[in-house]
């Protein structure tokens, strides 16, 4: 189970379906950076919301994987499906519910936290087409744990370059308006999102409906709308990962507001800077989500002195993977930054900010995977608990950096380390203390 084999059949999948889902993030700024510098900053703060109301959506669907992952590990095939059948259920219904509150307040809250009235209104021309994936995403995220928990992942691959190609193609008609279609700007980059993200569930859905054992799994069997007992299940893991997710993107979302203060050129080498940290991020995302799985099958099936060897396997293995990476994106930053604009003033406004991003990636990759351990052991309460303490010091040094330091981007970036440094430490001693193997789920 836990062989190199076996870890990279699991993640490379995992690793496409990434890559897919952020060719959206880089095509809209690569895009956007030929429209204008107010654009590509409205983006990152439009872009950074939107993923923070998802991830209400996506951690729902992490507890649900949690759970699939203890019931493949016990053999249990037909709970797993009905595990799946309710979290589909519930987060298209959390879906529409989010959808209906955010409607009267995306507005007033971009008004009162963006200072540029041009960014703001770039912004709300995104969201207002944005908000409508919720509808195809929420659902992608459980089909996304259910593959990933029975470590089936390699359908991941196709459904990442169904997003990623679809995303391109919309990308650039509607953002340029080609092929007769009008030019949308940067409400064409939302409405594109929108259409790839329908593409994709629509794979997803057709490819579980025809192709999988679905008797065996019992999918698609519904009885009534949601099944409470099992809804409660999922939520007493998921909801300090749903709220531990929003708070993380939140403060996120929170940094770039800052950094708007500064000014409309900080914001835009910030969001290029983002989208290449999201880049670099993505193979230790893809282990530490294949990590999350196979600590969770590894107590199912009993094997918890495994658990930490396992670990530090996974540890190392990709620091391996990253530290080439870094190395490269840190010597050559512009080569990076003339992807996304050829403004030569905003090429060297972005320089410093890559190059502390690409340090920053090492400690992203090992924090990402000693969390992602903490959380397949199911014990979310303490996760939750160490992203509180983790998320309030990262925060208030933004907010000294940025507001009352006013520094450089590339300074404030320098947040990240503090973050992943500490949520590391601490997920680390968590594990060693051998806690988490008390949890009963």
């Amino acid at each position: 189970m836990t062989s190199n084999k076996n870890i990279f059949r699991i993640s490379y999948p995992i690793f496409l379906t990434l890559i897919a889902q952020n060719v959206i993030n880089v095509t809209d700024t690569a895009f956007l950076g030929r429209v204008s510098e107010v654009a590509l900053g409205a983006s990152a703060l439009a872009g950074v919301l939107y993923i923070a109301i998802y991830m209400l959506g996506f951690g729902f669907s992490m507890g649900a994987q949690i759970l699939i992952g203890r019931r493949n590990g016990e053999g249990e095939d037909r709970k797993s499906g009905v595990i799946f059948n309710n979290a589909l259920l519930f987060n298209l219904l959390f879906a529409a519910v989010i959808f209906l509150c955010a409607q009267p307040l995306m507005h007033p809250l971009m008004k009162l936290l963006v200072q540029s009235e041009s960014v703001y209104s770039e912004a709300i021309s995104y969201l207002d087409w944005r908000i409508f994936g919720l509808f195809f995403s929420f659902p992608n995220a459980v089909f996304r744990a259910f593959f990933v928990g029975i470590t089936q992942t390699r359908i991941l691959s196709v459904s990442a370059l169904i997003t990623a190609i679809t995303n391109v193609l919309f990308d650039y008609l509607l953002i340029f308006g080609h092929a007769g279609l009008p030019e949308m700007g940067i409400a064409g980059a939302g409405l594109a999102s929108v259409i790839a993200e329908a593409a994709t569930f629509g794979y997803l859905f057709l490819y579980a409906f025809f192709r999988l054992d679905r008797k065996r799994y019992g999918l698609f069997v519904f009885k009534g709308i949601v099944n409470w007992e099992i809804t409660r299940s999922i939520l007493d893991l998921s909801v300090f990962i749903m709220i531990q997710y929003f708070m993380s993107i939140a403060t996120w979302f929170l940094f770039f507001i800052f950094i708007e203060h500064l000014g409309e050129r900080p914001l835009a080498a910030t969001n290029i800077g983002r989208s290449l940290y999201i880049l670099l991020m993505m193979p230790g995302s893809a282990l530490s989500s294949t990590c999350n799985t196979l600590v969770s099958n590894l107590i199912g099936a009993g094997r918890q002195a495994e658990v930490l060897p396992f670990m530090h396997h996974m540890l190392k293995l990709v620091l391996l993977l990253a530290l080439p990476i870094a190395l490269f994106t840190f010597s050559c930053p512009e080569l990076f930054a003339r992807v996304y604009t050829d403004d030569p003033a905003l090429i060297a406004a972005c320089i410093p900010v890559l190059r502390v991003v690409s340090v920053a990636m090492l400690f992203c990759a090992a924090g990402h995977i000693l969390f992602s351990a903490l959380t397949g052991s199911g014990n979310t309460r303490t996760a939750f608990l160490v992203e509180v303490l983790t998320l309030s010091i990262y925060m208030a040094y933004v907010y000294y950096t940025a507001i009352v330091l006013r520094a450089s981007a590339s300074i404030i970036w320098f947040s990240e380390f503090i973050y992943w440094g500490i949520i590391g430490v601490l997920a680390y001693a968590y594990m060693k203390s051998g806690k988490w193997q008390q949890k009963q789920l």
